[in-house]
This record gives structure tokens, C-alpha cells and sequence, in this order.
């Protein structure tokens, strides 16, 4: 291994577009953040290419805004993606060991977790990864890493994450028209929790909630080990469009007054104050309550985090999640989400930042940047980038790569 690895996060937003490169020492594995950058992103309407030009615009932008940062080119990235299109099921799968003496090698694990794709997936749809829960022996449940014993019959349950192959393609194509490779694509949420959540809290249980302007993402996690996941198609632009509807303004002051203004609990703000939006636009003459703008935005939020219950009890897991709800992405830094979390979901409830990040860059620490953040940890981590911790997760990266580098096989005989 070279002295230095560089690799590349690559977060495309409905509303923004957020790059993070880190530095990874050949000598000791070190890894640390040296460069990150955040451009509006055009083109992508919650959390889909609809317009394949400025969605290429938008990534380049960012990509040469992180390149005269660090001085480094940007040749491929870790890159998100989202949409209401991502789907994940549980599925199992069963082998027999092949070895005369039962005992289990890597490549019964790897056949063991690739038989759980035998099922019947529609033309239009594509795995994205597949993670092992847990494995079963000869009838013995529960086991995390199976490696080295001895059996006749290995199974395992696994979650498949699905995407819609045409967003698939056109997210793909759009990074490559951006003269970028594409080393992996990640399911967003997915990606923040790497950055955002600790050992300790996916044993425990947890459920980390990705509040983006198009999306909101969820991935929850139990005994260590992803649960579910869910991609919901409402986000915090929905707030901004339904402020600029309530007060007779444009989106543009709609989200300037969101961030300044906004609040989750119409009861925590005084019911006086008034807000002269002529501060946020000057062709703007009229004032307004700021306790009335607190309740459009309650409004939307509690349909949201309704709807993030309602995942909950898909897997009777509402209101059951000792280490709570973890709030990242551009809508956690909302003023009283915290409280509102714990209101209508009953859990303990956090905003979540990337953590223990060696970084210069002071920004990074927001949550807006999780995903972006979490992007370059998985790259490290699942790339053979020499920071591995253990089989299993060799095992979801060999796995995780499988549908998408068939994709990519597949597009570049399309491209010039």
C-alpha cells in the first residue's frame, strides 16, 4: 500500500450537494478528514435525478470546490443514494458446508449469505447490498461469525436493500458525465449512521433518522445489526414550501425565514414576537407572528415523525428502542426538534453529529454533513482500504458490491 489513500464521500441532496475527502496513512491506518465542500444542488427532486444536466453541473461544482480545497484530484467516490424507490426486505438463506471435516471457511459464509439473494427480484429493481443479521449451525441460532467452527447446515438471515434500476442508472451516469468514478453507492442513511452512531447504541437499539430537504431516511438497528430501513418522500422542503404558501412569500424567504425563525413547538416562542420579513427580503413589507410560523412548521413535522412512527410499528418497534432516535442531516439543526422527537415518538431522542473524526475543518461537525461523512468511513472500511473489523464485514462488502458493479458493467457499454 501507497503512503497515502485518498478517498472521496459524495452526498447528492435534493437541495444541496456536500463532498469530504479524507487521507488514509499506509502506516497506521490513520484516517482523517482534509477537505469538505457544499454547493446547492440542482436537478434532483426528493432525492431523484429529474434533470440529468443540472444534476452533472451540481457535481462538478462540488467536486472542484473539494479539489482546490485540498489540491488533490477527486478521481471516484463513495457516493448516496436515496429516494422513496429504496426498498428492503429480510430474506435466508441455507447451504451445506462444503469442507469433509464441517469446518466453516469464508467461502461458505460468502456462498451462504449470496443463496438469501435467490429470490425473485422484478427486472426494474437492483441490490444494493445485503447485510448479514445473524447466522444459525445445525439448528444453533444467534451467531455472529460462524468462521472456524464446525457444522453440516449453515443458514443465515439476511436484509437485502433494493433500488429502482433507472435511478440506479441515471445517478451513475450522472457521476461519470461529472468525470468521476463511482467506487460504491451507499443507501444514505445507511452511510450517516457509520458516522453518527456508536457500537453501544445499535447493540442497544436505535433508530437514525435523516432529515433531508426531499427525503427523510431511516435505518435502525438492533443487537449491532441493521433491522430496517425505509426511505420516506416527504422532507424538510416540504416545511419551506409550506411556509412560503402560509405567508404569501417566496421559497427563497420561506427558507430564510425556516432557519432564522422556524421552531418545532409553537409553545416554547412568545406568542408576540413579531418577524418583519423586509430582514429577509427587502421587497417584503409585511410582519408576522413568529408563534404562527412555529405552527406551520409543527404542522409538517408531526407528519413526518408520523410517518417515522409508522415504520416503528412495522416492526413493533415504536416507542422499544433503548438508545432512542438519532436525528441527522440538514432538518435536525431545526431550534426544539429534540423535544418534538420525544413527544411523538416516546424515545430518547438526540441530534447526532459525525464523531471521532480526526478534521481540521470545523463544519463537518454539523449534522448536514453525516451522510457525506459516513460516506468516506464506509469507503474506508468496506473498500479493502486495510480498515477492516473482522469477517463480517468483509463479508457485507463483498456482498454490498455485487449490484452495483453489475450495474456499472452494464452502463459503461453504454457511455462513449
Amino acid at each position: 500500500m501507497s503512503k497515502e489513500h485518498y478517498i472521496v464521500g459524495l452526498d447528492i441532496g435534493t437541495s444541496s450537494a456536500r463532498a469530504v475527502q479524507a487521507k488514509i496513512d499506509g502506516q497506521t491506518g490513520a484516517l482523517s478528514i482534509i477537505g469538505a465542500s457544499e454547493v446547492p444542488c440542482f436537478g434532483l427532486r426528493r432525492g431523484v435525478i429529474v434533470d440529468i444536466e443540472e444534476a452533472v453541473s451540481s457535481i462538478s461544482s462540488a467536486l472542484e470546490k473539494l479539489e482546490r480545497m485540498t489540491g488533490v484530484p477527486v478521481a471516484s467516490a463513495n457516493v448516496s443514494i436515496s429516494g422513496s424507490h429504496v426498498s428492503s426486505l429480510s430474506s435466508h438463506g441455507v447451504i451445506a458446508v462444503s469442507r469433509a471435516d464441517g469446518e466453516i471457511t469464508e467461502n461458505d459464509i460468502i456462498r451462504c449469505v449470496d443463496a438469501s439473494q435467490a429470490i425473485s427480484i422484478p427486472q426494474n429493481r437492483e441490490v444494493l447490498h445485503v447485510f448479514p443479521k445473524t447466522f444459525t449451525l445445525d439448528g444453533q441460532s444467534g451467531i455472529k461469525d460462524p468462521l472456524g467452527m464446525s457444522g453440516i447446515r449453515l443458514e443465515v438471515d439476511t436484509i437485502i436493500v433494493q433500488a429502482g434500476l433507472p435511478f440506479v442508472k441515471n445517478l451513475t451516469r450522472a457521476i461519470m458525465q461529472a468525470g468521476c468514478q463511482l467506487d460504491d453507492l451507499v443507501l444514505a442513511p445507511a452511510a450517516a449512521a457509520e458516522a453518527v452512531l456508536s457500537k453501544r447504541q445499535k447493540d442497544l437499539g436505535v433508530c437514525l433518522a435523516d432529515l433531508g430537504a426531499g427525503t427523510t431516511g431511516l435505518a435502525i438497528y438492533e443487537e449491532g445489526d441493521l433491522l430496517h430501513t425505509a426511505v420516506l418522500s416527504i422532507g424538510q422542503m416540504h416545511v419551506t414550501n409550506d411556509i412560503a404558501i402560509g405567508l404569501r412569500c417566496s421559497i427563497e424567504t420561506a427558507e430564510k425565514v425556516k432557519l432564522k425563525a422556524g421552531h418545532c413547538e409553537p409553545k416554547a416562542v412568545n406568542k408576540h414576537e413579531e418577524i418583519d420579513l423586509s430582514r429577509f427580503d427587502e421587497s417584503e413589507e409585511q410582519s408576522v407572528q413568529r408563534g404562527y410560523v412555529a405552527e406551520i412548521v409543527e404542522a409538517r413535522m408531526e407528519e413526518i415523525f408520523n410517518m417515522i412512527n409508522g415504520e416503528l410499528k412495522k416492526i413493533a418497534r415504536d416507542g422499544k428502542l433503548p438508545s432512542g432516535i438519532v436525528l441527522s442531516g440538514g432538518g435536525a439543526n431545526m431550534p426544539g426538534i429534540v423535544e418534538f422527537s420525544k413527544k411523538h415518538l416516546r424515545l430518547p431522542s438526540t441530534v447526532g453529529a459525525p464523531q471521532n473524526i480526526n478534521a481540521v475543518i470545523d463544519r463537518i461537525s454539523d449534522p448536514s454533513f453525516a451522510t457525506a461523512v459516513g460516506l468516506v468511513l464506509w469507503g474506508g472500511k468496506y473498500s479493502g482500504s486495510g480498515i477492516r473489523a473482522g469477517l463480517g464485514n468483509a463479508v457485507k462488502n463483498i456482498m454490498s458490491h455485487q449490484g452495483v458493479a453489475r450495474v456499472r458493467k452494464w452502463l459503461k457499454s453504454f457511455l462513449p
